[in-house]
């Protein structure tokens, strides 16, 4: 097995990140870092602190040069960081030294390496936005057209009252929904440019550092945090809490899909794959699975980055290399979730003729709720409750409906009160204001 699973050619289908992939790699680093140093020699030349016409050649130069990762191999080993020997490569490329002598005027290495990750991350959350306006359009369209079609609730995996397939999948879309309504707020208030200096003092910036970084915010599209984050990981973890709570709606989801399509339940398809190599009647339900894995490894990597943010001094190394550790495996782990997400979302179909079957199973214990409240009407609550309880401890004595027990004792009582469909209460409302949230997106 490959060290990731991301970069695995044998398991880049189980775990695939899409077009996420594309902004983790060295190559995809080194661009991002790249257009820092061209958009902030753009402006310091604007602002006469180096040559404009030297600030135009690196801005230029920028675009145009690409470095090979591999050659900065031994600096990076070396240095700790790739931004000395990306410098270097630059400056030599360009060819120019009178113009090249002011690449990276006044900057440290963590203001470049940190700008250059939000860009990528300002990427990452895009698509990740694309993909839950996927997801939630999918869901809200089955929750409308199944809002009416019933099915057994479990709570602590038994049989708890009836509710809808319309209601689970709002309540399978409707934490991506607010995930989705907070993402703007926070890209303004996470998404931040870096530009402090070695020890976030701004010593070497120039005479207004202040207008430098809201330039170089303003160049490249990233907010302007008006101080120093060298130590301050907060704008990370806030991203980061964002992605887990995408993750933990979408490990739901992957539980409760897993459950349902079991043998015992058969209550939903999940569509093709899944195979085993011996057994020919299964389908595995493969694309849950993962996702579930995947918020396993999101959760660990959590934590490690929450160890990472506490910083010692002005910057620290060691915090830092543990975020470069963490921060990618937590962007490609959610976009693989997302990505079988959507797949899952236009596919699976429900099966209800298995969820009435098994509504009407269980000796209809399923409706001792709604008993206990139709038997109240005619008895103190309290009592009725005790009732309930008997009769459903008689139903299991006997094997005998629950039903017929109450029926029995009590034939005042509406045969409603057992009908497959009743009990569901709310669900049906729940799965159409779901769906009309999502009709706008």
């Amino acid at each position: 097995m490959a060290a990731s699973v991301f970069d695995s050619p044998l398991f880049a289908q189980l775990f695939n990140p899409g077009e996420t992939g594309r902004l983790f790699t060295d190559s995809a680093a080194l661009r991002a870092m790249l257009l820092v140093e061209g958009a902030l020699a753009k402006v310091q030349g604007a602002q006469g602190v180096i040559p404009e016409i030297s600030a135009a050649a690196i801005h230029r130069a920028s675009l145009e040069i690409a470095v090979d990762p591999g050659a900065l191999g031994a600096s990076t080993g070396q240095n700790g960081v790739p931004v000395p020997g990306l410098v270097a490569a630059f400056r030599a490329e360009m060819n120019a030294p009178e113009h090249a002598q002011y690449v990276h005027w006044g900057a440290t290495s963590q203001d470049i390496v940190d700008t250059g990750l939000m860009l990528r991350l300002r990427q990452a959350l895009a698509l990740a936005e694309a993909d839950l306006r996927h997801i939630l359009k999918a869901l809200g369209q089955k929750a409308a057209e199944h809002a009416h079609q019933p099915m057994p609730a479990r709570t602590y995996g038994q049989y708890a009252t009836p509710t809808t397939w319309g209601a689970v999948l709002a309540q399978f879309g409707t934490p991506l929904l607010d995930a989705l309504a907070g993402l703007d707020h926070l890209c303004k208030t996470s998404l931040w440019v870096s530009l402090s200096g070695a020890s976030g003092t701004a010593s070497a910036l120039g005479h207004d550092a202040a207008a430098t970084r809201a330039g170089l915010a303003k160049a490249l599209g990233l907010h302007d945090p008006q101080r120093s984050w060298h130590t301050d990981r907060t704008p990370i973890l806030r991203i980061a809490d964002w992605q887990g709570q995408v993750m933990a709606a979408l490990a739901h989801m992957g539980q409760t899909l897993i459950a349902l399509s079991g043998s015992d339940t058969q209550e939903i398809s999940l569509g093709s794959g899944g195979a085993s190599s011996t057994m020919p009647q299964k389908q595995n339900p493969v694309a849950p699975s993962a996702m579930v894995a995947l918020g396993h490894q999101f959760t660990g990597l959590r934590s490690s980055l929450q160890s990472a943010a506490a910083h010692q001094h002005q910057r620290d190394g060691a915090a830092w290399f543990a975020e470069w550790m963490a921060v990618p495996q937590l962007s490609l782990s959610l976009a693989a979730a997302l990505g079988h997400a959507r797949e899952l979302a236009d596919g699976f179909v429900p099966r209800p003729v298995r969820m009435q079957s098994n509504l009407e199973s269980g000796l209809g214990l399923i409706h001792a709720e709604a008993l206990s409240f139709a038997l109240a009407e005619i008895m103190p609550r309290p009592e009725a409750q005790k009732v309930t309880k008997a009769l459903c401890l008689d139903a299991l004595d006997k094997r005998t409906s629950l039903e017929t027990l109450a029926l029995a004792d009590y034939p005042q009582l509406d045969r409603a009160v057992f009908a497959p469909g009743s009990g569901t209460g709310d669900a049906s409302r729940q799965a159409e204001r779901f769906a009309a949230r999502t009709q706008s997106l």
